[in-house]
């Protein structure tokens, strides 16, 4: 069927209704190394702008760190620049198996197999571990990537409200007759920057005989005392049964995940997992940039130290400023508005002080929860984190909504 001119208008008129809405999302293009000051083009075709960037997954400033940049040079001089093939086939270099091994202990786990990204990860290995006998129970704001793994897999699945234990167990009891339980939970949570209950979850699973999944991916690195993940944090470091995370944020930021736990689940997605058998392998440059982030982070917590402090900081100044701010320790610290035409309103006006921060809202997260996530960065000094603090206020100003309850803010603008 030709994409007649019925078809394309339909298209278009959907396109007109999200920019009239005022939620149309415009890409913006950085001319520079990811950074805590980058160069931006935006919108297209204008000159470039020099910005603090308060948004990226950076969180330890590695992304464009000289000793990873180098380390990825010398893989590229020595492997190559692609492996042209899946695993199984000829697509395993010697480096691939180290950065596994290195994976596994850092994570304290039994295994690890390697994935193109976190999201391949989340989205095969519910299906190479589990049938139609089985549950998976998850909590009800893991991230899309999950829920995408979760809709691939034969298995039946329900929810459990956001870090409520009591709801779990109930659920843990509903399904008490499956053949295998899995829960399953964000370690951070990417939009809110809560951290899971994992120590009263992983107690839980033992009570019932279930299984822990947690997606780690905004936490490996540097949440924890070690910034091994939340599963350091809450004290259960070696009893999650499988761990994904990815190497796109702060280990390096460039791409590629893993999937690290029990070796006997790590064996059925090296033998099972569609998106490991049919997906090239990840290039020789990021695994070698990886394993040298590894071996930064093993040799000091120099980094993650420094981003608890920025976090602390950053914090503290935008609950002085007066801004709504979600609870949290960790350093996502979304700014919330609850408006999604005024986030994207606060996020230009924060773009021509000279800071890079994007509006989050429908269908990104729940209706009525826009707001502006920030992200702090070991990166960050705090000669960027006043300027960025200066310019929330100004702009906060602006909007009249400093000092402003949730609900005077709703009252304002809308939802």
């Amino acid at each position: 069927m030709s994409f007649n001119e019925k078809i394309r208008a339909m298209y278009v008129e959907q396109i007109e209704g999200i920019k009239d809405a005022g939620i149309f999302k415009q890409e913006r293009f950085i001319h520079s190394a990811q950074d805590a000051d980058i160069e931006v083009e935006f919108p297209t075709g204008s000159s470039l702008k020099k910005v603090i960037n308060m948004c990226a997954n950076n969180y330890l400033g590695l992304s464009s760190h000289p000793e990873v940049v180098k380390a990825a040079h010398e893989g590229l001089d020595t492997r190559g620049y692609g492996m042209s093939s899946v695993r199984f086939i000829c697509g395993t270099q010697d480096i691939h198996q180290e950065l596994e091994r290195k994976v596994t202990e850092f994570l304290g786990t039994e295994d690890t197999i390697l994935f193109p990204s976190c999201m391949d990860a989340n989205a095969g290995v519910f299906e190479a571990i589990l049938t139609d006998e089985d549950i998976m129970i998850s909590d009800r704001l893991v991230h899309a990537s999950i829920i995408d793994g979760i809709r691939l897999c034969s298995a039946m699945h329900d929810t459990f409200k956001h870090s409520n234990m009591i709801h779990l167990e109930k659920k843990l009891l509903l399904h008490a007759d499956k053949r295998l339980k899995v829960v399953i939970t964000d370690g951070v949570f990417s939009m809110d920057g809560d951290t899971a209950k994992l120590d009263e979850m992983a107690e839980l699973c033992e009570k019932y005989d279930a299984m822990l999944f947690v997606d780690d991916s905004h936490a490996t690195g540097f949440i924890g005392k070690t910034g091994r993940g939340t599963h350091e944090k809450y004290g259960v470091f070696g009893k999650i049964d499988i761990i994904t995370t990815t190497f796109g944020k702060a280990l390096g930021g460039a791409s590629g995940g893993c999937v690290s736990g029990r070796k006997e689940l790590v064996e059925l997605c090296r033998q099972k997992a569609r998106p490991y058998l049919f997906s090239n392998t990840i290039a020789p440059v990021v695994v070698s940039g990886v394993l040298k982030v590894l071996d930064i982070l093993s040799a000091s917590t120099e980094r993650r130290d420094k981003l608890e402090k920025n976090t602390a900081y950053w914090r503290k100044g935008l609950t002085e400023a007066g801004f709504v701010l979600k609870d949290g320790d960790t350093p996502i610290v979304p700014v919330m508005l609850f408006n999604a035409k005024l986030s994207q309103n606060i996020s230009n006006d924060l773009y021509d002080e000279g800071i890079y921060a994007i509006g989050f809202f429908f269908p990104v997260v729940a209706k009525g929860q826009a707001r502006i996530r920030t992200q702090i960065s070991a990166g960050h000094e705090i000669h960027h984190l006043d300027k960025a603090l200066s310019a929330f206020t100004k702009v906060g100003r602006k909007y009249d909504i400093l000092g402003k309850t949730k609900q005077e803010i709703i009252e304002m603008y809308g939802l």
